[in-house]
């Protein structure tokens, strides 16, 4: 019998007992359970840095899978535990958007978890993700329907994951989505809504700083250089070769980017 599989994305970090506790509580319910750290490194409270990782991730793994993702800045408060179907795979998170691009992307199925036989009790409120979440995420791997955790809903928080917006027909702004371990900016620019951006003189003004090459390859770039690159999730990365962008621009997630497309003249 294939072992379930449940993985975990939080803001916890590692420096407190917060994501072992969590695991406790699934291996205590569903011994078998494969859990797999996705990260516990999203920036405290950042919801959309969450949705990018999550939807990103979640790509890769087989079907049937149950991920956990606790990014919760309302917990405790009227936001309630969702559980979602989409892609062949199950979603156990708050309903504050932290899914919205999985929703973007994929047919998805959303029920209110208001089951709550399936929660670790007593509840605090302040911990959801040892409380609710994990338990819930045991449960479901374990075999538990989903029918029996919650009904279907429609008024769930679609979230915020919103493509560029335009100004004219040469001019967009956007917004840095993440900034990974090695500086480079990803963007909401998706590379295929721009299919000439490696062969026509783009214009990006990231921070401090303007950038117009763009490259197949982070080392095709000029050691210490800003560079344009279609990264490896679709999305337009401002990127240095050998460098942070980030420290070169000053840029941080949530940062305006503004991209100028070539004359047609």
């Amino acid at each position: 019998m294939r072992q379930p599989m449940i993985t975990l994305t939080t803001d916890f970090g590692l420096s407190d007992h917060f994501a072992a506790a969590m695991k406790g509580v699934i291996l205590g319910i569903e011994p078998r359970a494969r859990i797999v750290d996705i990260t516990h490194d999203i920036a405290p409270f950042a919801i959309t840095e969450a949705a990018f990782v999550l939807a990103e991730a979640a790509r890769c793994f087989p079907p049937e899978t149950v991920h956990v993702v606790v990014v919760d800045p309302g917990v405790g408060t009227s936001r309630r535990p969702i559980l979602v179907h989409a892609a062949g795979q199950y979603f156990v998170a708050p309903d504050n958007g932290v899914l919205s691009l999985i929703y973007a992307r994929e047919r998805h199925r959303v029920r209110a978890i208001t089951a709550e036989r399936f929660f670790r009790q007593p509840v605090s409120r302040t911990f959801h993700g040892r409380d609710i979440f994990a338990p819930v995420a045991a449960h479901l791997a374990r075999g538990v329907p989903p029918p029996r955790f919650g009904k279907l809903i429609s008024d769930y928080a679609r979230g915020d994951f919103a493509a560029p917006t335009p100004h004219g027909p040469r001019r967009w702004t956007g917004r840095v989505l993440k900034v990974d371990r090695f500086g480079n900016l990803i963007t909401n620019f998706a590379v295929e809504d721009f299919p000439a951006l490696e062969s026509s003189p783009f214009n990006v003004k990231a921070g401090r700083r303007r950038v117009t090459q763009c490259v197949r390859s982070y080392a095709e770039g000029p050691p210490g250089g800003l560079i344009l690159i279609a990264g490896s999730s679709g999305f337009l990365e401002v990127a240095a070769n050998l460098a942070s962008a980030a420290k070169l621009t000053g840029c941080k997630a949530g940062a305006v980017i503004r991209l100028t497309a070539p004359s047609k003249d």
